[in-house]
């Protein structure tokens, strides 16, 4: 425009008479090439004119001014003019992009042209090739200069020229280009009504079937992790688990996988990983195990230096490409690991079981030739596997130690040892539960006078509350019995605590409490009781109770008391709840007798407990039971019990020990839901001979007859060591009976175990122990008794009450010599009389 405005203001002859090029070219468009025509002299130039006037030059420059403005105005319009029509065709041929997007838009073509793993040909409508990718050099090794060049003049192979000359369409045909097979996609196109051309793809079907085997390796990997998330960890139990990740990985993931756990994760302890740690090997699979260097259940310390070794001090999984190129995984067993070579082994991955931070044991993964060897990418994944499995053996590690923790407090609340006694002969069982610990109990609790109680009971729940709820009502059932309560009031005792029990704690909970009702069914503290065909009663579960919202269960019992007289051979029993005894004859047969049902322990209720006697001939056994042992989710109580009356009859000859293994073996499920306790006495009956008793008129002058008649019977049995002391306990209490009591006053010798003196009478006033002054007159008697008896007390009757002590026989309580009776007899003596 310059060049323009500068040629204006120049004279028109000046230009040609100097030979210049003529300016105008600059007016031209930009897409033509410059006008270079010059002026040409003429052979004879015009004889110069007559220079003009000043004024005359002046008045022509005026006058070629406003032709010089258009001039210039016409030029200018002309190049706006050719810019405008050069910017409208080029915004037609690019749909309106603008330059620099459409810049933009190249670079992004032209990057994701080249970066695709698949071959991109472009052809013109001439045959010849306009654009060739990197990846369709490479496939088709073109040369550099391919571009421009017809298809045929390309080197290709004879079929794919064909193909790629001819522009028909085609869809994965798989042709020849040099040593590879390509999948071939053709398409024709014709854009914005430019002249046809063809594009072409390409891919090589061996890399197509490499992907697509990694793609099918991939995804059955990942169905491998979803089937081992469903499959392991089915069970809380440690070993089950272990076994349960070997039968997942082969042989999907190996051919042989052995599982190892450090020896603490057995107990349910924390595990330490040191030197010469401990492995007890708990699964193979995929060979034999007698094939196996180690076997299920034998410990091994790996060596340091192995594979094994390694992993467990780094915690992290260790590849051994080509076992028999590895001296270090051959330290630990030469012999053992040449016998795995010989079997086809060939790789190994070793990889820690480990879950939050603590290495558990090792999984071993192991390959053979014909499966190809572990490549580093399967590292990750046998990670993988493992850390899943270690979650689901740690779960169960921690279920372990917790389910033996729980066993362990209750069996300390159970007998350990059953006491002595002469009255049966006891065998007993007791199973937890495989989901968790219960509240069974039973108990074997010696009385004066050679009897003995027999308790079986059973807390309503699971877990460590019913347990220790078990510990307070079998020290209650002690206590109890020390007061030698008939079996119903002590069933009544038991109930009011815990009722009482249930009642603190839906205060400590915020709760309140519930109502009883009379007969049938009893609506406690947070439950219901109901009696069921079999004559036993269920407790809880059965809705919301009144004024307890959120409760379903409460703390109830059954319980079942027993008391066996060897004298009479008489049985007292009462239960609450609980189901009633079976007993079997001396001959084999079995019967379940009739005993009153009463609620359950703990509802609250105003039926009163009732009693049942039995008389058993000697060498029946009394077998006591939980509901456990007769009902659970696969049979109920009738059917149970129909079991147990097969059971029982089956041997008439067997020894308690006996008869519990044999009922436990016809009985018991493979996996109990609930506790389990079984108790059998045999009866025995006291030798009539060992028994004397003698009536006792209301008259002091009959102390002395008494008296005499008990010492020769203790002469009798070889007992006149004794007859001293036994003289004297037995003139206190006699006299004490003749005095404070009423008719009838018995006394009664017992030689069993130990010598028990009976002297009982029609009142229920019993005699207290006192320490008298120096001024009393009385006071001293039964203090003189509590001194020279092993034990005594008192026990009520129907008809009054008994005062009765015991005599060791072997020398286990000190006896008072005669220089020590005759002092306390003179202290007596020395007493002034008030």
């Amino acid at each position: 425009m310059v060049a323009v405005l500068a040629l204006a203001f120049q004279a028109p002859d000046a230009s040609a008479r100097e030979g210049r090029q003529l300016a105008a070219a600059a007016a031209q468009p930009a897409t033509q090439a410059p006008d270079t025509r010059t002026a040409v002299r003429a052979a004879h130039p015009p004889p110069p004119r007559e220079a003009a006037a000043p004024e005359q030059t002046g008045a022509q420059e005026e006058d070629q001014f406003p032709v010089l403005l258009g001039s210039a105005a016409g030029v200018l319009l002309l190049v706006a003019g050719g810019a405008a029509l050069v910017g409208w065709r080029l915004r037609r041929q690019t749909g309106g992009v603008r330059p620099a997007e459409m810049r933009q838009r190249y670079d992004h073509h032209d990057a994701v042209l080249h970066a695709v793993r698949e071959g991109v040909l472009i052809l013109g409508s001439d045959g010849r090739l306009l654009l060739a990718n990197d990846e369709a050099r490479r496939l088709l090794e073109l040369p550099a200069d391919a571009e421009r060049r017809p298809v045929a003049d390309l080197g290709l192979e004879p079929q794919l020229s064909a193909l790629l000359a001819s522009g028909r369409a085609a869809t994965d045909e798989v042709l020849l280009a040099g040593d590879r097979l390509l999948a071939v996609n053709v398409r024709p196109t014709a854009p914005s009504g430019r002249p046809a051309g063809t594009v072409v793809t390409l891919r090589d079907t061996r890399e197509l079937r490499a992907l697509a085997g990694r793609a099918g390796v991939a995804q059955e990997r990942l169905k491998l992790i979803y089937d081992a998330g469903l499959r392991i960890g089915a069970t809380l139990d440690v070993g089950r688990t272990a076994e349960e990740l070997a039968e997942v990985a082969v042989p999907r993931f190996a051919d042989v996988v052995t599982v190892e756990l450090l020896e603490p994760v057995l107990r349910g302890d924390e595990p330490t990983v040191g030197a010469n740690a401990e492995l007890q090997r708990m699964a193979v699979k995929g060979v034999p195990e007698e094939t196996a260097i180690y076997r299920v259940g034998e410990v091994i310390r790996y060596v340091s230096g192995t594979p094994m070794a390694t992993g467990l001090a780094s915690g992290r999984p260790v590849l051994v490409g080509d076992l028999s190129a590895s001296d270090a995984w051959r330290q630990q067993d030469p012999d053992g690991t040449q016998r795995v070579l010989d079997s086809g082994i060939r790789s190994l991955i070793t990889t820690p079981l480990q879950a939050r931070g603590v290495v558990l044991g090792l999984a071993n993964y192991w390959r053979s030739g014909a499966s190809g060897t572990f490549e580093e990418e399967d590292l990750a994944f046998a990670e993988e596997l493992t850390a899943r499995a270690a979650v689901a053996v740690d779960n169960a590690r921690r279920y372990t130690r917790e389910h033996t923790t729980a066993v362990t407090l209750q069996r300390s609340l159970l007998p350990q040892t059953l006491p002595e006694q002469s009255a049966l002969a006891v065998a007993h069982r007791y199973l937890p539960a495989h989901a968790g610990v219960g509240g069974d109990w039973f108990d074997v609790i010696p009385l004066p006078g050679a009897r003995v109680a027999l308790v079986v009971g059973d807390v309503v729940g699971h877990g460590l509350h019913a347990a220790a709820t078990m510990g307070r009502l079998r020290t209650a059932v002690h206590n109890f019995s020390a007061l030698d309560l008939p079996p119903d009031e002590l069933l009544n005792h038991l109930d009011e605590l815990v009722t009482h029990i249930d009642t603190d704690e839906a205060r400590a909970a915020g709760l309140g409490t519930g109502t009883g009702t009379g007969t049938g069914a009893g609506t406690g503290t947070g439950g219901r009781g109901v009696l069921d065909g079999a004559g036993t009663w269920s407790v809880g579960g059965e809705g919301d109770p009144e004024g307890v919202p959120g409760r379903t269960g409460i703390t109830g019992a059954t319980c079942l008391y027993a008391i066996y007289d060897p004298v009479t051979g008489r049985v007292t029993l009462a239960t609450a709840g609980h189901p009633a005894p079976a007993v079997i004859g001396p001959a084999g047969s079995v019967s379940f007798p009739e005993v009153p049902v009463s609620p359950p322990l703990g509802l609250g209720s105003s039926v009163p407990v009732e009693t049942a006697e039995l008389t058993l001939s000697e060498g029946s056994r009394l077998v006591l039971y939980t509901d456990g042992l007769v009902e659970n989710r696969d049979r109920d109580i009738a059917t149970g019990l129909e079991l147990l009356r097969t059971a029982l009859a089956a041997g008439a000859d067997r020894t308690p020990e006996e008869t519990c293994t044999a009922v436990l073996d016809a009985m018991l499920p493979a996996h109990p839901s609930d506790d389990i306790a079984l108790l059998v006495a045999r009866t025995q009956l006291l030798d009539p001979t060992r028994v004397a008793e003698w009536e006792v008129p209301s008259d002091p002058a009959a102390v002395a007859p008494v008296r005499a008649a008990c010492l020769r019977m203790l002469e009798s049995w070889g007992l006149a060591a004794i007859d001293f002391t036994t003289e004297l306990i037995l003139s206190e209490l006699i006299t004490n009976a003749i005095r404070y009591g009423a008719q009838p006053i018995r006394v009664r010798l017992l030689y069993d175990r130990a010598l028990i003196c009976e002297v009982s009478d029609g009142t229920s006033a019993s005699p207290h122990l006192r320490r008298a002054a120096t001024t009393d007159e009385g006071g001293r008697g039964l203090f003189l008794v509590a001194q020279f008896a092993h034990r005594w007390g008192t026990r009520y009757t129907p008809g009054g009450k008994v005062i009765w002590t015991e005599q060791s026989l072997d020398g286990d309580r000190p006896e008072p010599g005669p220089d020590a009776t005759e002092d306390v007899l003179d202290q007596w003596d020395d007493v002034p009389a008030l």
